[in-house]
């Protein structure tokens, strides 16, 4: 692995981590909207993956940016 290479992965990972911070942003925004509109916290749950304890944390966040 040459130098350049290393580089290029690494640039990769940097972008890809940019790209992930977004898409949580989203999903989270997402979340919020469903429990907005009475989404039972289990079919949140179920559709995300996350745990109840993770989606009430989001929930009751301030979104990034407000």
């Amino acid at each position: 692995m040459d130098k350049q290479s290393l580089a290029h992965i690494a640039g990769r990972f940097r972008d890809s981590e940019k790209r992930t911070e977004v898409l949580r942003e989203e999903v989270a925004a997402a979340i919020r909207a469903a429990n907005a509109d009475g989404v039972p916290q289990k079919d949140i749950a179920e559709v995300t993956g996350y745990t109840r304890q993770q989606i009430r944390r989001i929930v009751l966040a301030e979104p990034q940016g407000a």
